[in-house]
């Protein structure tokens, strides 16, 4: 495939290309006179030529399985424009399905041109595999200006709408997303609802996004009895399928839009259960999904957890309560979908049947706590998926029996506790935080305490004999000049390759700061064969962030370091390690080589200060920083266990569960 000598890549994108790290490439770079010269950029992030780098790479043997579409996407992200370059992938993937059809006139000629070699790429290399590989690379490129509903969570989304709707479709099942953006739900539920007659309704304001979904589920839905209607438009203004009724309805709407169409909207039939507040507009898509529900379908949608409490929306949250539409509500855990800090929500709707003989509204709401399915200790924290979507369905599968028994962390409240001053329907309010420790579970906690307690006063004794009264403190020497004394040696962490790491790679596993403000638990690993800081046990690392600041002696297996984290290894004729690390972990220390400018600030490792002690002197002084940390160790865990046992022992009196 030709390539265009304009087109610029970045050394991420070459390596990208070529499946190695980066470092690896800065290393052809200074390596190889013959490597391509940057064209643009900065020094710190240059940028080259896409056709001269294609034949380098050939040329020096540097490409290993590579197929065309790697050096295809660049020239899609070389279009700058968002909008341009998803139009572009989409109508790529209405010619790869169909190649007789001819390009729209509304592309530029560059475009074609473009659209022409990727659908004739994707002939040969694969028709889907192609525009998969297209579009997961623009949604990374534009993650920040789009929110996507992960790929476990939509089929989560689908198989709770799919249990929790009454009675079969007559005529075959369908199915509304009314907020579809590329299409992620709409494409699970194909997925999930496999051999079936289906009808995959989907609405999505932005053109690009639009025609986006419209490839995906033609891609998704080949073979199959199923038949997909994507529309551009805005769902809320100027509803596409005013009249038409689903089984099931899914969404993950716009959060916190406060120009959704408040005054012109005002009188709208949707709003059955309240005119939504010009801040609630959340509330609006929750209307429309049920407005569009038929009697006994329901609908899941994704929500953020201020929709559950705030004042402006009660009078709302009380009505679906009241008439039996919100059925129930599911806490999901940090990381579940954008925002990754949030604690979003999913909202279980249902329409009653029109049957004679159907159920009066349910007299209570199933309230499931599911955020402790975190995985913590990632770089990118999310749920465990598995677990998470077990113990979800596992909850929701007795929704309409109030004699079942929920499982723990999810729990039955009767409306007359929810029908509130404030009609709070958030999950964590109501479900327990912890079990309730038994009496002999109680009793070994106070003997434990009692324990941790005699270790603090034995350490609190032999540390109050340390001379408090002796002469003033003896020099120092910073990092630095050890460094250049010989007697350490320091080695900086680097970035992580921005192509990550598989499951399967066998590389060391890899520590970033991100990882010690959580559990100091490395979150991934350093991929095998590319170039990284690696401690040793024994080495003495050094968090050189002032949020994060600290220093310790590794201990175990190699570990990788990430950017701001520090090797450093004695020469152990002139140091001890375990000296070394209680000197630079001083809190004083750090603050006098932080900049100070905010919480983030950096830390001027080289600036650290050092005591200045003969060898034979530092074991000595090792010796007694250990006991330090000893004592704050326990310390710490007193004050832990001593704040929960008084918590504990506290609601067990008041419950008359003890005597005094």
């Amino acid at each position: 495939m030709s390539t265009s000598s304009s087109v610029p890549v970045s050394l991420a994108e070459i390596a990208r290309i070529a499946g190695v790290g980066r470092a690896a490439v800065s290393n052809w770079r200074r390596r190889h006179d013959s490597f391509p010269s940057r064209i643009g950029g900065t020094d710190v992030s240059p940028q080259f030529s896409l056709a001269e780098v294609e034949r380098w790479l050939r040329e020096n043997g540097k490409l290993k399985d590579v197929g065309g579409r790697e050096f295809l996407w660049p020239r899609f992200e070389a279009l700058g424009s968002r909008d341009e370059s998803g139009l572009a992938i989409a109508e790529a993937a209405r010619r790869m399905r169909s190649p007789r059809t001819r390009t729209t006139s509304d592309l530029s000629a560059e475009v074609r041109q473009l659209v022409g070699e990727a659908a004739a790429l994707g002939r040969t290399e694969g028709p889907r595999e192609t525009f998969e590989f297209l579009l997961q690379r623009w949604l990374e490129t534009h993650v920040r200006q789009l929110s996507t509903t992960p790929s476990p969570l939509a089929s989560l989304m689908t198989r709770i709408a799919l249990a929790a709707r009454i009675g079969e479709p007559e005529e075959g099942l369908t199915a509304l997303d009314p907020a579809c953006g590329t299409g992620h739900l709409a494409a699970a539920v194909v997925r999930e609802c496999d051999g079936s007659r289906l009808t995959v309704l989907g609405c999505e304001r932005d053109p690009a996004l639009a025609a986006l979904a419209t490839a995906r589920l033609g891609f998704s839905t080949e073979g199959q009895d199923v038949r997909t209607e994507i529309v551009t438009a805005d769902a809320l203004r100027e509803d596409p399928f005013a009249g038409t009724r689903a089984d099931i309805a899914l969404c993950n709407p716009p959060f916190n839009e406060r120009d959704w169409g408040y005054e012109e909207l005002a009188t709208d039939q949707r709003w059955a259960h309240g005119l939504p507040p010009r801040t609630e507009p959340e509330l609006a898509w929750v209307q429309h999904l049920l407005s569009h529900l038929k009697p006994g379908g329901s609908a899941v949608v994704l929500l953020p957890p201020a929709v559950a409490s705030r004042k402006a929306g009660r009078r709302i949250r009380g009505s679906l309560l009241r008439t039996g539409a919100l059925r129930a509500v599911v806490a999901l855990p940090p990381g579940s979908a954008q925002p990754h800090s949030v604690s979003l929500q999913l909202w279980i709707l249902r329409v009653a049947p029109d049957s004679p003989s159907a159920a009066a509204p349910a007299q209570d709401a199933l309230l499931v706590d599911a955020t402790g399915f975190a995985r913590p200790g990632t770089r990118e924290p999310g749920p465990d998926w598995d677990a998470l979507t077990s113990f979800v369905l596992s909850a929701l599968a007795d929704l309409d029996h109030p004699e079942a028994d929920p499982p723990e962390s999810a729990v039955r409240v009767p409306l007359l506790d929810l029908l509130d001053d404030e009609v709070d329907v958030t999950p964590g309010r109501y479900t327990a935080s912890h079990t309730e420790p038994t009496g002999t579970e109680l009793a070994a906690a106070w003997k434990e305490l009692g324990s941790l307690l005699t270790g603090l006063t034995t350490h609190a004794q032999q540390l109050s004999e340390l001379g408090f009264e002796a002469a003033a403190p003896q020099t120092t020497a910073t990092v630095g000049e050890l460094v250049k004394a010989g007697a350490l040696t320091l080695r900086a962490g680097q970035q992580p390759p921005e192509n990550g790491s598989s499951s399967e790679d066998t590389g060391v596993p890899l520590l970033t700061v991100p990882d010690l403000l959580m559990d100091g638990t490395p979150g991934g690993l350093a991929p095998s064969g590319t170039a990284h800081t690696v401690a040793e046990e024994g080495d003495v690392v050094v968090a050189g962030v002032v949020r994060a600041f600290r220093a310790w002696v590794h201990q175990g297996p190699p570990m990788a370091l990430g950017p701001q984290l520090y090797a450093l290894r004695v020469d152990p004729e002139k140091m001890d390690a375990h000296f070394l690390a209680g000197c630079l972990r001083a809190p004083a220390n750090g603050r006098q080589a932080g900049t100070h400018a905010s919480s983030s600030s950096r830390v001027d490792v080289r600036r650290l200060h050092v005591l200045q002690l003969p060898l034979e002197e530092q074991a000595a002084y090792a010796e007694t920083f250990r006991r330090l940390r000893g004592f704050e160790a326990l310390l710490s865990r007193a004050d832990s266990l001593g704040k929960g046992l008084v918590g504990d022992v506290g609601d067990r009196l008041a419950a008359g569960g003890l005597t005094p």
